[in-house]
């Protein structure tokens, strides 16, 4: 997995370094989270696993918040997400809209929503049961 790197002039062998995020198999900063949890004085002490976990269910998250946001940006025939389709993705999605239920998304609107009794009501068929009354022409 590593490779060898030799020091400048024929100095020591040494391996070369792998960050702790791909030790992880991570995309988000393993090392930049374990700094500021220690930085924020989160607890006392920090293992060595916190940071690691922390960058896994931040990176989860973002990944599922992205996924739905691009679905729904290409419901709407758009090639770009914009806060529109990432508050319609939060919204429509029951655990997401639970966690994120007290979150403000700047610039999302609101989810179409129109409540039942603003709705027209269903017209029904004109009564044939009486006859209409007949208009007359006035004469001028």
């Amino acid at each position: 997995m590593s490779t060898l790197v030799r020091g400048g002039k024929g100095g020591k062998v040494r391996q070369k370094s792998i960050a702790k995020s791909g030790r992880a198999g991570l995309q988000f900063p393993v090392g930049r989270i374990a700094r500021l949890m220690k930085k924020n004085k989160l607890a006392d002490r920090i293992g060595s696993g916190a940071p690691v976990y922390v960058a896994a269910v931040m990176e989860y998250l973002t990944a599922e918040v992205l996924e739905l946001a691009g679905n729904a940006a290409r419901d709407n025939k758009k090639a770009r997400i914009s806060p529109r389709h990432i508050q319609l993705a939060v919204r429509n999605d029951d655990e997401l809209n639970k966690l994120l239920s007290h979150v403000t998304i700047a610039e999302g609107g609101v989810l179409p929503n129109i409540q039942v009794p603003l709705l027209p009501k269903k017209s029904s068929p004109p009564d044939t049961s009486r006859p209409e009354k007949l208009t007359h022409k006035k004469k001028k």
